[in-house]
C-alpha cells in the first residue's frame, strides 16, 4: 500500500519506488542541499526530475513556436490595419493553400 507523503506541491500518494545508483560526488551534493534547505533528498530528486521535464516541454514549445513563425513569415504584403482585416487576409491565405 502506498504511503502518503508531503512535498512542496502538497500531499501525494507515492506508488513507485526507484532505486538509483549515483557516484559519491552527486550524493554529497544532494546531502548538502538537503541539509541546507531542510528538504529530503527524495524531494530534491523529484524536483530535479520535474525541472528536467518542464525544461524539455518548454524547449519543445519554443521549437514549435519557431517553426510556426518561420512557416508564417512575412510575405511582403502590407499588414492588415484591423483585426477583421487580418482575419480576412488569413482566411484568403488558407483558401489559396487549399486550392493548390
Amino acid at each position: 500500500m502506498p504511503l502518503a507523503l508531503a512535498s512542496q506541491r502538497g500531499a501525494r500518494w507515492w506508488s513507485a519506488n526507484l532505486h538509483v545508483l549515483i557516484d559519491e560526488e552527486r550524493h554529497a551534493r544532494l546531502t548538502e542541499e538537503s541539509k541546507r534547505t531542510g528538504r529530503s533528498v527524495g524531494d530534491i530528486v523529484r524536483s530535479a526530475i520535474d525541472l528536467h521535464f518542464d525544461e524539455e516541454r518548454d524547449q519543445a514549445r519554443r521549437a514549435a513556436a519557431a517553426r510556426f513563425l518561420l512557416a508564417t513569415a512575412d510575405t511582403g504584403e502590407v499588414p492588415a490595419e484591423s483585426w477583421e482585416e487580418m482575419l480576412d487576409a488569413r482566411a484568403r491565405d488558407i483558401e489559396e493553400m487549399l486550392e493548390t
